[in-house]
């Protein structure tokens, strides 16, 4: 263990010199035990070396992007949050939730968009208590779960006037014969349509979230609280049809989460000029849009639970030639 914390001092120290202004090694080393605290990590001594090198790294890179902000370079930060002791590489095998192949057929079940001009400036569907609160996926690959059934949550709230928190693990137990796992991820249409197929979908309570795969399908139809009809996906790369959709009711979108920025995201429009409009990896939904400082935004609902963002959510930038992939592959059921 004393061999453990000479290390991490050092390592600190040797990143302190090369930042400007940076805490000394051992103030770096009291900040990262207090976040630990503060986020419930524990630690084998093994691991503590790794787990710091990592997290200074990471308070680097928060220190460096939000002096940038702060000269108006950047219209988003990023804080030290639940992900920071992860490096970009661990970040990005700790997502793996989504796997479709792009280009998408858009041959059928196309949605046809209202003109932009006949739309709302700013939508919420929070608002319209047609949005369940946030979840957290945990460390399994089931976002395309999570983003299926907010759309489902959405669709059936506006259809009956009731908002039911539906089950993310009915899906990962079935769809595709259990076969969508949290190592291989999955895709938000085929759980629109094996509820479909199969006359509705459990509620949370019923069939509960375990953060796990592989267990064998136990749908009980006779406890179905929700059902849909059909889904339709919007024209993929338009955010003109994208806007016309989430003025209708919440969207399932698959985006690149990739980035170091996207893993630590804190507040603000979130545009990021690395992300990939076509090699996506993360399910979550469109809960509204709107305009934040002269930047248009998405507003989205994330599954990484409150701690994460603005308490779940981000606004990602919105008419800014589909950035992040977020039009690339949306769709949303119908009741």
């Amino acid at each position: 263990m004393q061999k453990a914390i000479v290390f991490i001092v050092v390592a600190i120290s040797c990143l302190a010199m090369v930042a400007t202004a940076a805490p000394t090694g051992e103030e770096l080393r009291l900040l990262f035990t207090n976040w630990a605290s503060k986020h419930g990590k524990t630690y084998s001594p093994e691991d503590i070396p790794r787990r710091l090198v990592a997290w200074a790294a990471n308070y680097d890179f928060v220190e460096q992007h939000n002096q940038l902000y702060a000269q108006g370079l950047k219209t988003f930060t990023v804080g030290m949050n639940k992900f920071a002791d992860l490096t970009n590489e661990e970040y990005r095998a700790y997502l793996r939730g989504y796997q479709r192949q792009l280009p998408r057929n858009n041959a059928t079940n196309v949605y046809t968009p209202r003109p932009v001009q006949d739309l709302p400036a700013t939508v919420d569907w929070r608002n319209q208590n047609a949005v369940t609160g946030v979840k957290d996926q945990g460390q399994c690959g089931s976002c395309w779960s999570f983003s299926a059934t907010g759309g489902m949550e959405g669709a059936h709230a506006l259809s009956t006037g009731n908002l039911v928190s539906l089950s993310e693990q009915n899906l990962v137990d079935c769809v595709n014969s259990g076969q969508y796992t949290c190592d291989t991820g999955g895709v938000m249409q085929d759980g629109f349509q094996w509820v479909i197929d199969n006359g509705g979908i459990e509620s949370e309570d019923a069939y509960p979230y375990c953060t796990c795969s592989g267990n064998q399908c136990a749908f009980d139809k006779s406890q179905v609280v929700a059902t849909i009809s059909s889904y339709q996906n919007v024209a993929s790369g338009d955010e003109n049809a994208l806007q016309s959709a989430a003025a209708t009711q919440p969207i399932s979108i698959a985006i690149d989460a990739s980035q170091n920025s996207f893993q630590l995201y804190s507040g603000g429009v979130y545009y990021e000029p690395a992300c990939s409009s076509t090699q996506l990896d993360h399910g979550v939904l469109i809960v509204g849009y709107g305009t934040d400082g002269g930047s248009d935004y998405w507003l989205v609902k994330n599954s990484w639970g409150d701690s994460w963002g603005l308490s779940g959510y981000i606004e990602m930038a919105r008419n800014q030639n589909n950035n992040c992939g977020i039009a690339t592959d949306a769709s949303f059921p119908t009741v």
